[in-house]
């Protein structure tokens, strides 16, 4: 897992945030599943600092964060889950000035199939 300096954690601001989320189809217009979830930022969690996939019954929820990058308030990584033709990620967040709002996305490839969603979060 890539971790990130003291430097670089302390760029966010950590505890409770409600997330407004939806999950968006390619082709698919106003037919995002939307839902708000409750989710904890912990600095000291320096795989993804607790930001994951919060859509309803989503397979990458339960896999691994890896290859973190914060570069200036942009935080970048990859979700992989294990085994052959496993789903996958790549999850970019955007961190206001003020530390206190995000905007997230993750755009999602479904193991073994030829689809892709995008998780969008604001909280």
């Amino acid at each position: 897992m890539g971790g990130l300096s003291a430097t670089e954690s302390s760029l966010l601001q950590s505890g409770r945030y409600e997330v407004a989320v939806a999950l968006e189809l390619p082709h698919l217009v106003d037919a995002a599943a939307r839902k708000t979830a409750t989710i904890c930022i912990d600095p000291d969690n320096t795989a993804s600092y607790g930001l994951e996939a919060l859509s309803d019954s989503n397979p990458l929820a339960k896999c691994s964060p890896k290859s973190a990058h914060l570069v200036d308030k942009t935080l970048t990584f990859d979700i992989i889950c294990a085994g052959p033709d496993a789903a996958r990620a790549v999850a970019t967040y955007r961190f206001t000035s003020d530390r206190q709002t995000f905007e997230g996305q993750i755009v999602m490839t479904m193991g073994g199939k030829n689809m892709t969603m995008t998780e969008t979060q604001l909280g």
